[in-house]
């Protein structure tokens, strides 16, 4: 039911912010009518722009697997040892860069940080087109994991500032769509692309750098005139003087967030020591991290040289390109599903021991046909099964993970070490396909079948640890008289109970005001 009453928490009741905090004023006065329409805006804005970035960025980072099927290792001299070296570099980039591109953001603000980077990273990935030796190959894919570096987790910061922790997985998994989206376009569009081989003179993969990193500049405007700040400065890096919402949408907007999680409420101006010992300190941060990096090494591998697979298997190099897009496709509603089933129905860990489940079948599948070449269409099988669950639980471990930090800045600090996992597993993923395996790559399956039991076995760990912790927590409340706690710890009044948790004092609001933010 709506609120039509003002209720009002006294600012009063609260301890007054430090010099490097904000305050705290809580104020519940709109009806669901309004919150709905409030959050239907900021969707509309937030998600389709943050998607667009990120599927700016695979294009940027993935159309390297589609020029290989080209002639480009014979233009640019190098042979694919070399090649999985380059591959390691971008890794190296983002992995070093991560956390000061973080940090960075967190001062600036994502409109004007992320704007940059896709001006940054689109420049650089048209400059790939004049690489023309082993020298200029590994400098520029060290310079795109720099420029890209900071990207993910500070798109994965700003959802978590605008929403809800309910709302979480099912947003994280749709910015995902951008990267499962780019990486399945780029091998469409390459296929398309690749023929334009001759033209000016020039092999297909120069022009598909030049087409892909244009492109992604281009959309640099359009993040740069659309994408808002934050609730403070909720304006465009080009457009200073306009906000996008009005002042009632963001007092909307931000209330219910700090009803949700009041430490949102109290962000620094910038990320202190002690933030770093309690984020690299907490366990179950780390093994988050750990499974992110057993779960995406075998990914990116795969994807780099599904292509190449593919054509293994007796199809032409252009049509394997276009044939390696269908499993990527198909994971798009695929991971909407075990989002959706992850949000709804409070399942994080499960969500995600069931999509690792299901990945590492795919590398099953690979390895037992590799000895059966014949089997044409039984390896391709194989191939679209592992992209259709090979990407998606990884935004389902960041969503499982982000309910264990603390606060706005632990959480800056999550969401780094956890892309900083994902990009250290390509460093050593590069390596797991090598030419002297090709072309049937049966030790490279079977090193990822172990890594991804390795990560499959810690999440389940991580998920039994899960559960007699929140068993805990309801035993405390209830010996405390509290009222009975939902999946994620929280108590069924979350808004209250939370805020009053985090005050340290007990708010008053009426109880039709309570009963409403329960349901």
């Amino acid at each position: 039911m709506g609120v039509d009453e003002k209720a009002t928490v006294d600012p009063g009741s609260f301890p007054p912010p430090t010099e490097d905090e904000s305050g705290l004023v809580l104020s519940v006065d709109w009806t669901k009518e309004e919150e709905a329409r409030a959050k239907r805006k900021l969707d509309l804005i937030i998600m389709p722009l943050l998607t667009l970035g990120f599927f700016c960025l695979q294009l940027d980072r993935g159309n390297i697997s589609n020029a290989i099927t080209d002639s480009f290792f014979e233009d640019v001299g190098i042979t694919q040892n070399e090649f999985n070296v380059g591959q390691q570099m971008l890794s190296l980039g983002i992995v070093l860069f991560e956390i000061p591109s973080n940090m960075i953001l967190y001062r600036v603000g994502p409109g004007k940080w992320l704007t940059l980077q896709l001006f940054l990273f689109g420049t650089v990935s048209t400059f790939q087109a004049f690489q023309n030796s082993y020298g200029s190959f590994i400098a520029t894919r060290l310079l795109l994991g720099i420029t890209e570096s900071g990207f993910i987790p500070g798109g994965l910061w700003t959802l978590s500032t605008w929403y809800t922790r309910a709302e979480t997985a099912k947003r994280v998994m749709f910015f995902y769509f951008g990267n499962q989206f780019g990486q399945a376009s780029s091998k469409l569009l390459a296929y398309g692309i690749l023929h334009m081989g001759g033209v000016g003179g020039k092999a297909g993969w120069f022009w598909l750098f030049v087409l892909m990193g244009g492109f992604t500049i281009l959309c640099g405007f359009v993040l740069g005139f659309c994408l808002p700040d934050s609730f403070r400065n909720p304006c465009p890096a080009f457009l200073p003087g306009i906000s996008l919402f009005t002042k009632r949408e963001l007092h909307i907007l931000q209330t219910r967030v700090l009803l949700d999680e009041p430490a949102k409420g109290k962000k620094k101006k910038s990320i202190k020591i002690d933030a770093f010992k309690r984020a690299f300190s907490n366990w179950r941060l780390w093994s988050h991290v750990i499974i992110t990096l057993c779960n995406n090494g075998p990914q990116r591998a795969f994807d780099t040289y599904s292509p190449t697979i593919i054509s293994g298997f007796g199809y032409k190099k252009l049509q394997a390109n276009a044939m390696a897009s269908v499993g990527l496709f198909l994971q798009i509603p695929t991971s909407w599903a075990f989002s959706w089933v992850s949000d709804h129905y409070d399942v994080r860990g499960e969500t995600v021991i069931a999509g690792m489940s299901c990945h590492l079948f795919g590398y099953v599948l690979n390895r037992i046909f590799t000895d059966h070449p014949r089997l044409q269409g039984a390896r391709y099988f194989g191939v679209v099964w592992t992209q259709t669950f090979g990407t998606f639980s990884h935004p389902l471990n960041i969503a499982w993970m982000s309910l264990t930090c603390e606060d706005s800045e632990v959480r800056a600090l999550a969401m780094a070490m956890v892309i900083m996992g994902a990009n250290t597993a390509g460093i050593y993923g590069a390596q797991i396909f090598r030419s002297e395996d090709s072309p049937f790559y049966r030790r490279g399956f079977t090193v990822a079948c172990c890594v991804l039991a390795v990560g499959l076995l810690l999440a389940v760990v991580r998920f039994v640890d899960d559960k007699i912790h929140k068993r805990k927590h309801n035993t405390v409340q209830l010996a405390h008289g509290g009222g009975e706690t939902s999946d994620d710890g929280s108590n069924g009044e979350k808004g209250i109970s939370a805020l009053e948790r985090a005050a340290g004092v007990t708010v008053p609001v009426d109880d039709d005001v309570k009963r409403a933010l329960k349901n």
